[in-house]
């Protein structure tokens, strides 16, 4: 059975001092690391401080990107032997607003997550389709498309430890979400397409979130479906309250 995990995405939100109180806060009620995986992937800059404030906790740390390079002339990058250098166990790779507002390409992603593995980081893969795709009928063939392209040149050993989350973008922030159904679908689409490049044993260790607009209140239907074992949490994670809803759910599902 694969284990569940909750990644909170903080985006450019919170201050030093609010990012470290909310650690503390959550720090206790973080559930046993054997039934969840919990994880907060906040900005840059607060990552030495939250892996410190952590440090006694289930609770593990994300970057929100990084480089591919483990160093070089590249202003205002952040490499993988930085973040691997602080303590930090995950980094999201490929968000829709990456892609979107920063340039990045299924090359730069896959480029990304093979760097990730090489320093010891877990990659947050993300995918996802547009609105106007979805409605084109272009959802799978797009979905597909992102999760071959980001894997290339993966080993099965990597496959297997690999997080994909996917994540409409038609979805995120937007108060819209689909439905279970809906999503535990194309979670299954992105399993099946493991399947046929890796093998179903490989396919079936990957673990699969959604991410778009996830809450409390669809958090447990979300985590029922058969191919859904976990959530990139945006607006949901920003609150104490309800990222420790959502780790609850989490560890019971």
């Amino acid at each position: 059975m694969r284990k569940p995990i909750i990644a909170g995405n903080w985006k450019m939100y919170k201050t030093a001092s609010q990012a470290k109180e909310f650690v503390e806060k959550v720090n206790g009620l973080v559930p046993d690391a054997e039934k969840l995986d919990s994880v907060i992937c906040a900005p840059a800059l607060y990552l030495t401080q939250l892996v410190d404030a952590a440090e006694n906790s289930a609770l593990k740390i994300g970057a929100q990107t990084m480089h591919d390079k483990g160093e070089g002339a590249f202003t205002g990058e952040i490499s993988p032997v930085q973040l691997a250098d602080i303590g930090v166990n995950y980094v999201i790779i490929g968000h829709s607003e990456r892609r979107q507002y920063f340039n990045e390409t299924d090359e730069t992603v896959n480029a990304k997550v093979k760097s990730a593995f090489s320093h010891q980081l877990t990659p947050i893969l993300c995918v996802g389709e547009t609105d106007e795709q979805r409605e084109a009928g272009q959802m799978e063939s797009i979905v597909e498309s992102q999760v071959e392209k980001a894997v290339e040149g993966l080993t099965d050993a990597q496959i297997a430890e690999l997080v994909i989350a996917y994540e409409p973008i038609w979805a995120i922030g937007t108060g819209k979400t689909a439905t279970a159904e809906d999503a535990n679908e194309a979670c299954g689409i992105v399993r099946k397409k493991i399947a046929s490049l890796y093998s179903d044993e490989t396919a079936e260790k990957v673990r699969i979130q959604y991410g778009g607009s996830v809450k409390p209140a669809n958090i447990q239907e979300l985590l029922s479906m058969e191919h859904i074992d976990g959530a990139l949490v945006g607006g949901a994670s920003l609150e104490t309250d309800s990222f420790v809803k959502l780790l609850e759910a989490g560890s019971n599902a």
